[in-house]
């Protein structure tokens, strides 16, 4: 399966942070167009695209909005202040350089501090090169959102990049959908927004959608690099197949039918059990009367840093694991 890098590549570098999406938005309904028989944006900014059938109502979804940090005070001599958007760690902050959505960059750093270990929020700063509250205001306003400011790089094996957390999802849903063949099924391709805040377009989609099933595209945690917590989970080792995270524990059916599914079509998987965090499915699985759900995960290296990790071979893997998913009649 050839690797379309270009599109991931225009993917991570579009800048749409949680409650902010309409860039990212606008690139992947361009993408789509042609492949759906439907597109809408709904009230919350979720992008929505169905491929009509009369069988299992499926929604896929995968989170648009990627991490970043909004500006609270501006100081006198032109210093930001901020907090974050989705989860992040002072630590990885520390130094990073970073961009707003008119392009201002800025570099975070913060003030001395006794102890490392204890660096919390409120003693960073983000310096844009002003020498003023005035001259800062010029370029910044309060609310105004940053994100990483980092370049993407793919050699023949690794993808490196900010905000794959969830890019790379929808990458595998958008190519999932071009390659994917007569199905059934009623398909609702969920580009969904704020998921890193609470997986608020995850629950408000599954409401109006009401699907049967649902799957989301999203990343996990590994435990392939030196002293790592302990997870059965590396990159090149397949398509990860959720089991357990925060927000959810997998249906059984639904996890025997993606092993059965990566099975039957020699489709390299692995097993994930994750002790932090969720993802779309989360949210997906408790709507109305509930929907059985379940998560094709990318094994993903440092991820919510400004140079997350991951293999082609993962990613393609997974995108023909969600393709033969979607083209299964599915009985339950």
């Amino acid at each position: 399966m050839d690797f379309n890098g270009n599109l991931l590549k225009k993917l991570t570098d579009t800048y749409s942070p949680s409650g902010n999406e309409e860039r990212i938005r606008n690139i992947i309904k361009e993408e789509i167009k042609g492949y759906v028989d439907e597109i809408k944006i709904d009230a919350l900014g979720n992008l929505i695209a169905r491929k009509k059938g009369n069988d299992k109502k499926i929604m896929v979804a995968g989170h648009m909005d990627q991490i970043g940090y909004m500006i609270i005070d501006i100081d006198d001599k032109g210093f930001l202040r901020f907090t974050n958007v989705g989860g992040v760690s002072p630590h990885i902050a520390l130094n990073q350089r970073v961009i707003f959505e008119n392009g201002t960059v800025g570099i975070v750093h913060c003030e001395p501090v006794d102890d490392m270990g204890k660096l919390k929020l409120d003693k960073m700063f983000i310096d844009i090169g002003a020498t003023s509250k005035e001259e800062a205001n010029k370029k910044v306003s309060i609310g105004d959102i940053c994100v990483y400011h980092t370049e993407y790089y793919e050699d023949e094996n690794r993808v490196m990049s900010k905000c794959l957390d969830d890019r790379v999802g929808c990458y595998i849903m958008i190519e999932a959908l071009k390659q994917l063949k007569e199905t059934k099924n009623d398909i609702y391709l969920v580009f969904t927004v704020q998921e890193e805040i609470g997986l608020r377009g995850a629950r408000t989609s599954a409401y109006g959608v009401n699907p049967d099933i649902g799957f989301a595209l999203d990343v996990t945690g590994v435990g392939d690099t030196p002293k790592a917590k302990r997870m059965a989970v590396s990159l090149d080792n397949g398509a990860a197949i959720k089991v357990k995270d925060v927000s959810m524990i997998v249906h059984p059916k639904i996890k025997k039918l993606m092993t059965e599914v990566a099975k039957e079509n020699n489709i390299k998987y692995q097993l994930e059990i994750l002790e932090y965090g969720g993802t779309d499915a989360g949210a997906i699985h408790i709507n109305r009367e509930g929907v059985p759900s379940g998560v094709i995960s990318v094994p993903t290296r440092y991820i919510h840093t400004s140079s997350e990790v991951v293999s082609k071979n993962d990613i393609n893997d997974s995108i023909k694991l969600l393709m033969k998913l979607l083209e299964k009649e599915i009985t339950l």
